[in-house]
């Protein structure tokens, strides 16, 4: 089977509220784990709640990356979603921990879009013919 594409759900616990709560540095990371992926950006859409937290995504050709956060609980919740084999899902999945930096994270990761393969064509020996 192949997949279209690649999404991975990423668990960050134990990360600073303030990180959390704050638009621009939700923003921002977001936005630079895109192009840690390699992908296009297409667009952004970003809010902030009242009394607190955030949730984004940015849209990417290949798909998009989305975050919400619960800065009353240290946590966030982020995908990265992309398709194709240009990318390299794992880069901005990775960063995101990296920037959070979270008292425990996780990633997992699911394929997307299973297709059988296609059959070989098989070719008759004596004379190169598809059967």
């Amino acid at each position: 089977m192949n997949a279209l594409g690649k999404h991975l759900l990423i668990e960050l616990e134990g990360c600073d509220p303030g990180k959390l709560n704050d638009l621009e540095f939700v923003r921002e990371t977001l936005m630079a784990a895109a192009r840690e992926t390699g992908s296009t950006i297409l667009g952004e859409s970003f809010h902030r709640f009242s009394p607190q937290g955030v949730s984004g995504v940015v849209v990417i050709a290949e798909s998009h990356l989305s975050i919400h956060t619960w800065p009353e609980h240290s946590y966030a919740a982020a995908d990265v979603f992309t398709c194709g084999t240009r990318v390299e899902p794992r880069r901005g999945a990775d960063y995101l921990v990296q920037q959070f930096q979270p008292r425990e994270s996780s990633v997992t990761e699911y394929p997307r879009g299973l297709i059988p393969s296609p059959p070989a064509v098989q070719e008759d020996q004596a004379v190169g013919i598809p059967r």
